[in-house]
Order: structure tokens, then sequence, then C-alpha cells
């Protein structure tokens, strides 16, 4: 017996377009539904902003994750990294199966650069353990990025069984793709859009992508298919791409 999975990640730049140049949290929002991923790995997540809600008359009152998730994303969490005095931003993960729990791992390796992991555990339907899930973003400084790759890794080997599927997406900002050497070596994954013999897929700009940023990577599942969601009406709405995958989880419950 199989299971279709499908999911997404997307940095939304804090629900403006490129360069700020217009709030687009409610076209966000509208896109997301469309997209209809079952898991969702979000980054630069705007939890508070004190000053865009007197600023923007129809920002929304919840926070921008419960915002995006409601009434279709029943499961959330939320890990601030970013704080300043007049909010916080970060990463979450929507999805439409129970998370068991979550946790926020700070990875900051220069003060002015705050980063961090967000770690679930998603309970499948056909699976009797959990689906691990961590939503990234990554340093844009190539040092710190490292450190937080072995941090990642360590974490993983720490908290997550050996043979437990996982996914980890988000925003690695590694350009130079020297995070698929470590992650497949040390924790057996796989890339998705690598998978068949290719470089990870552009994602950065998201009107004429030619940065490899953005990534997902799977341990345990049957990859199907991949898309690049670039150019209108995504790049209007957020200078990165959307990436998306699906898959096939197959029952190991006795």
């Amino acid at each position: 017996m199989t299971q279709a999975l499908s999911i997404a990640t997307w940095n939304i730049h804090k629900g403006f377009s490129q360069f700020n140049r217009r709030m687009m949290v409610h076209e966000l929002r509208d896109r997301l539904r469309e997209l209809s991923a079952d898991i969702v790995f979000l980054q630069e997540v705007q939890g508070l902003h004190l000053l865009h809600a007197t600023r923007h008359s129809d920002w929304p009152s919840l926070p921008q994750h419960e915002f995006l998730a409601e009434d279709v994303w029943h499961n959330h969490c939320y890990g601030s990294n970013m704080v300043y005095d007049h909010g916080h931003h970060g990463n979450a993960i929507l999805s439409r199966f129970p998370i068991l729990h979550s946790d926020n791992q700070d990875v900051t390796h220069l003060r002015f650069d705050k980063r961090g992991l967000l770690h679930c555990a998603v309970e499948l339907p056909l699976l009797a353990q959990p689906l691990h899930c961590v939503c990234v973003h990554l340093s844009l400084f190539a040092r710190s990025r490292r450190l937080q790759l072995d941090a990642l890794a360590s974490r993983i080997e720490d908290l997550v069984p050996a043979g437990a599927p996982l996914l980890i997406a988000g925003d690695f900002n590694d350009w130079r793709n020297n995070a698929d050497n470590l992650l497949a070596q040390r924790l057996g994954l796989t890339e998705v859009f690598s998978a068949a013999g290719r470089r990870p897929s552009r994602s950065y700009p998201a009107a004429l992508p030619m940065f490899r940023l953005d990534r997902i990577y799977q341990r345990g599942l049957q990859i199907t298919a991949t898309q690049l969601h670039a150019g209108p009406p995504w790049s209007t709405i957020s200078d990165h791409a959307v990436l998306s995958a699906d898959f096939q989880v197959r029952a190991d419950r006795s």
C-alpha cells in the first residue's frame, strides 16, 4: 500500500514583493492554496511586525504562518530567528497531517545574522514512525553555512532514527552546491531535483532564476515528480521561486 505526499518550499520574503515594493501576503495565501501541498516549508515568515500593522490596513491580524495556514493546514509550527523591537521573523512548517512535536534550534554564527533550524515530527497514516521535517534558512556567508550544515547533520544524527523518513527543505543560500556531499554522505539524503542526474534547480531570482539557492532533500521516500514555479505570477509575490515535489510513501505499519 502506498500514499501520495506533496510538499513545497518557499522563501516568502516576509509577505512583500521583490525590493519590498508591495505587500503581497493575500496573493501569497491564494497561491499557496493553488499549490495544495500536504506539507509546506516557509522561510522569512513574519511572526509579528507592529509597524506593518499600522501602515497597511489589510495587514493580517494573525501571525503570518497562522494566516497562511487558516482552514487548510490545520497543523503548523513556527520558529522565530530574528527578533527586533517591533517584531520577529523566522521559519514555519504547515501540515495537513498531525505534528507530534516541534522545536527550533538556534544555529546563529554571526550575531547580526540570526539563523535557526525548525524541526518537527509529522504523523502519516501509513508509517509506523514519524516523518521528520526540517525547515532551514542558512547564512549568506560561506563559513557560517558550513558550521550550520554541520550543526544540522549532528542534530539529525542525534534526534532522528537512522531509518526514519526525512525531509529537509528551505533556502540554503548554497549557490556553490556544497551541501549535497555532506548531507548525502552523513545522512543518506538525496536532493530531489538532482535525483535524475541533474543539478539542483535554479530558484533565484524568481523572475529569471540564475542561482541554485533553494533545495528539497529527502530520505526514505520515492520521488515521483518535481516542479519549479518561477516567472509570473510567482515572481510578483516573492524574490524566490517555489520548489515542489511529489512522493509515494510505502506503508510500514504491521
